[in-house]
């Protein structure tokens, strides 16, 4: 299979890549800090997706931080801020979007796909009983309802394609470290395992949904 990993120089989206070539899928690997490729730019998204040929049966989008600029999750409405939360949606939820605008040319319309999106847990609303962390939870939120509504547009045009949003657990990555917890974690590695799993048993039925590491799905 053809695969292509947005993001592939976080820990996750490392591994993701790195577990589909040891098992012999030709990979093509795209990151910020290799190739240029900033998600909040959309000429950069154009211009990097438009340079690649032929089609990929997986596309995935391992992109997304908790801290930006130096800027925590917030614990309070005190915390919240204009910038903070624009922030958040350009990286988290406005640059995966753009990545799916323009990865449409890039998935088969006549055999089974996967665009899979990496979101989170504490981006479901109907999940949310802690409260705190509003930029990140609302911009995952958009995330989900972007990638949701953009599934029911290609299933017209790609009827054999699953594009969904998975949340992979709290994995043990420099973007997770500080605010982990008492939450069990797992290894990038691991979680890799875990979200090939579940995404090699998609299919177009299963497009538009929101899944966890275990396959189950998560409520919006």
């Amino acid at each position: 299979m053809r695969i292509l990993v947005i993001g592939a120089s976080g820990g996750i989206g490392a591994a993701l890549a790195e577990a589909a070539r040891v098992r012999g899928d030709q990979v093509t690997a795209l990151a910020r800090t290799t190739d240029g490729l900033d998600l909040r730019d959309e000429a950069s998204v154009a211009a990097t997706l438009g340079a690649l040929e032929g089609v990929f049966d997986r596309i995935l989008v391992a992109t997304g931080a908790l801290e930006i600029d130096g800027r925590g999750p917030e614990k309070s409405l005190r915390g919240l801020s204009a910038l903070a939360l624009t922030q958040q949606f350009a990286l988290n939820a406005v640059g995966p979007a753009l990545v799916l605008k323009h990865a449409v040319g890039l998935l088969p319309r006549d055999r089974p796909a996967v665009f899979a999106a990496l979101s989170a847990r504490v981006g479901s609303i109907g999940d949310n009983r802690a409260g705190g962390w509003y930029s990140y939870r609302a911009a995952k939120a958009a995330l989900n309802q972007l990638i949701h509504t953009g599934a029911i547009e290609l299933a017209r045009t790609h009827p054999h394609l699953a594009c969904v949003t998975l949340h992979p657990g709290t994995v043990l990555t420099p973007l997770t470290a500080a605010y982990a917890g008492r939450h069990p974690t797992v290894t990038a590695d691991a979680a890799a395992a875990n979200l090939w799993r579940v995404i090699e048993g998609l299919t177009a039925t299963e497009t538009g949904g929101f899944f966890d590491w275990t396959g189950a799905r998560v409520p919006w």
